[in-house]
């Protein structure tokens, strides 16, 4: 007696089983032709049968990409989506700075939020009608893009003083429009948006202008801990493409702050001498960028890994930099900036085939 499998949770979760099944469909076939295994003829038909069943399925339901064809087009689909929106974003901007002038306080008000509602009523009706979601995620990008524009406009219509409230806003927005259609374009900027608020918040708290953000780097550390371990504690189900996300961007926001004080420590709470405040955050840049590295790696998180990486080569450079660019020809500080590049290339190549466990990949 047979029973249906579950569907996936999510389109992610289907796109998985999808190329699991072309994975398992190709390796069968490659093990007949080896002489290993020989299925009947009536499980073949059989697991054949429930193959195509599952996958009518998924493309009806989720839109998944069935073969490598509809996977390349996928991708053209996604960028032209998002140019598509940031293209209609730019014409909606300077539709309105261009005709502006021309209209009545009333008038503008009642645009902007015309605008803002319309957008957000169509992202909403095509979110249960379109199954790729492409057009929405479209349509809710530029609901976004018209959501920041109808708050600056309507700050300088009123005359309104600027605050990090905008910050809170579009971030709300943001992250719900994200979840509501399946973003990770949208998440990254409401997380950026509610990282702002944060460091403009405790920069009002410790006496600054709220958007003195360079000035005191070391706002930017309370939050991106918490959004890199976010997704430990709270679990994503239907949005599991979500978790690195969080991770990305926690992890970018500590180490770019971490640059900066590295080569400005005169912004530091630290009350040491400049040079060792930078040379302390360098230190510190270094260990956490391999720290990320060996836990991408240990977790198997690319995203966390490449980051680490990136940022410790970034660190390895602004270094070498410091030290070595007046007393060297060019041609010679690259070279060793390229011997070093390629050092780092063996020792994660000697811990990627290491961490590598039997039977994967």
């Amino acid at each position: 007696m047979t029973t249906t499998p579950p569907l996936p949770s999510s389109r992610q979760s289907a796109q998985r089983r999808t190329d699991q099944i072309h994975a398992f469909t190709r390796e069968l076939a490659q093990l007949e032709t080896d002489g290993v295994l020989a299925l009947p003829e009536t499980q073949r038909a059989q697991l054949a049968a429930h193959h195509q069943a599952l996958l009518a399925d998924y493309a009806r339901l989720f839109d998944v990409d069935r073969d490598s064809q509809a996977r390349r087009l996928s991708l053209g689909m996604r960028i032209s989506s998002l140019f598509g929106a940031l293209a209609l974003a730019a014409s909606v901007f300077f539709l309105f700075y261009q005709f502006w002038g021309h209209f009545s306080e009333t008038v503008q008000v009642a645009i902007l939020a015309t605008a803002s509602l319309a957008t957000l009523g169509i992202t909403a009706w095509l979110r249960d009608r379109d199954v790729s979601g492409y057009f929405t995620r479209l349509a809710a990008l530029l609901t976004f893009a018209c959501f920041v524009l109808n708050v600056v406009m309507l700050g300088q219509i009123f005359n309104i003083t600027p605050s990090p409230q905008a910050f809170l806003a579009w971030a709300a927005l943001a992250l719900l429009l994200a979840y509501a259609c399946d973003l990770r374009l949208l998440l990254a900027a409401g997380l950026g948006c509610a990282t702002f608020f944060v460091a403009a918040w405790l920069n009002v708290w410790s006496g600054l202008p709220w958007n003195a953000f360079s000035t005191r780097p070391e706002h930017f550390f309370p939050i991106a801990p918490l959004l890199f371990c976010l997704p430990q504690w709270l679990r994503h189900r239907r949005r599991e493409d979500f978790i690195p996300i969080y991770r990305l961007c926690g992890l970018v926001i500590l180490l770019l702050a971490i640059l900066t004080l590295s080569e400005s420590g005169g912004h530091s709470y630290l009350g040491w001498n400049t040079k060792v405040v930078e040379g302390a955050y360098q230190v510190l840049g270094f260990a956490l960028s391999a720290a990320a590295v060996w836990l991408g790696l240990r977790r198997q998180w690319a995203e966390t890994a490449n980051t680490g990486v990136v940022f410790f080569l970034i660190f390895l450079a602004f270094k070498f930099y410091d030290w070595w660019w007046e007393l060297l020809p060019k041609w010679a500080f690259f070279l060793l900036v390229g011997l070093i590049a390629l050092a780092c290339l063996l020792v994660m190549k000697r811990f990627r085939y290491g961490n590598s466990q039997p039977g994967e990949a």
